[in-house]
């Protein structure tokens, strides 16, 4: 049975490259893992030896229920990239940058590795999770780990609907995946992550009527607000970018989490996209304003205390990586010939999936399941 690490191929030049499952299903759980690398060159090699043994560890954790939806998403920081695979690098590949606004900051946190772990049970969220530390815990140093869950009807736990308008199919395939604009990176996805702490004790003394305005929908039906009521500052507008005319969307997959007894309640926000500048935009937009000081009400109440930018590379990019590889030489542009070439037209990247949520937006498909 195929892992579900990867979900389409892309073929170009004779070349066949497997993309990781940037657009899974949705699920019910997912963990959130983001460490550091440890200095020294034996660290690094062992996580080039983690990385093509990935897609093995997937399999055996999915076998325990095929069902299951297990998938998981591995994405590099700009410093590990440099140091596990060196030139060349993804054209757009840096540190996530902060952003201050007065009394708002998005802060940009370390982060060298980032895994995505998703399934329909937490059980299994947490085996591979476990399995994947097993391996690098002693190379790497954790800076956040947070289990989300899915909340009623698909709600954030500031009671709106967490996602109505991401891309679907192949719309979702030309957000979320590099072309030929960074050929030797095709098939390949920037994601940035953020994790938000909400003042819900402020937030629920506000009337419906002004969170309705703040976030741009209908609290109870999720109905976007028409535009001659919907303020300049709210959410869903600021988070709208258009170029050329044209909506240029993302895919987020965004989680509820918290802990009761110490009074948190937050939301993990994932975007990716096939450009970094396009969540980037939306944040400045959010923060700074558009124009300066028309800024996201919501962040009166929501506050960001970690941010981070990474590169999902291809799936056979991580297959391709050995411990001993030199990382002045990227491993997997030369990647395995397609057997035999195909001559017609490149068969489209990976299809969508059909729902993800969104606190950078609280836009987003939603599959009810």
């Amino acid at each position: 049975m195929a892992s579900p690490l990867v979900d389409a191929q892309e073929h170009s030049g004779g070349m066949s490259r497997v993309a990781q499952m940037v657009a899974a299903q949705l699920t019910r759980a997912a963990i959130f893992l983001v460490v550091t690398i440890k200095q020294g060159p034996e660290h690094a090699a062992t996580i080039r030896s983690f990385c093509g043994d990935l897609s093995a560890l997937l399999r055996a954790v999915e076998f325990r229920d095929i069902e299951g939806q297990l998938s998981c998403i591995l994405g590099f920081g700009s410093t590990a990239w440099n140091v596990l695979f060196g030139p060349p690098r993804p054209a757009e590949l840096h540190a996530f940058p902060e952003i201050r606004a007065g009394a708002r900051h998005a802060v940009s946190t370390p982060g060298d590795l980032l895994f995505h772990i998703r399934a329909k049970r937490m059980d299994l969220c947490f085996e591979l999770a476990t399995q994947i530390m097993a391996r690098i815990g002693d190379a790497t140093t954790p800076q956040d780990e947070v289990h989300g869950f899915r909340y009623f009807d698909d709600r954030d736990l500031i009671g709106f609907v967490d996602g109505t308008e991401n891309p679907r199919g192949e719309d979702a395939s030309t957000a979320v995946l590099i072309g030929e604009e960074d050929a030797p990176f095709a098939g390949g996805s920037y994601v940035i992550v953020q994790k938000y702490l909400h003042d819900l004790e402020g937030w629920n003394a506000l009337s419906t009527e002004e969170q309705e305005k703040i976030i741009g929908r209908k609290k109870l039906s999720d109905i976007e607000l028409d535009d001659s009521i919907k303020p300049s500052s709210a959410h869903n507008a600021l988070t709208t970018i258009v170029e050329d005319g044209k909506e240029v969307k993302i895919l987020r997959d965004n989680m509820p989490f918290g802990s009761v007894t110490q009074a948190e309640f937050g939301t993990y926000f994932i975007g990716y996209s096939r450009s970094p500048r396009t969540i980037e935009t939306m944040l400045e937009n959010m923060f700074v304003g558009r124009p300066p000081g028309n800024y996201d009400r919501l962040l009166d109440f929501s506050r960001a205390v970690t941010g981070s930018l990474f590169f999902v590379p291809s799936a056979t990019f991580l297959d391709n990586v050995t411990a001993d590889q030199d990382s002045e030489v990227q491993p997997a542009v030369a990647e395995s010939p397609a057997s035999p070439p195909e001559p017609e037209p490149p068969p489209s990247l990976p299809s969508g999936r059909e729902g993800s949520l969104g606190i950078g937006s609280l836009k987003g498909e939603i599959r009810h399941e």
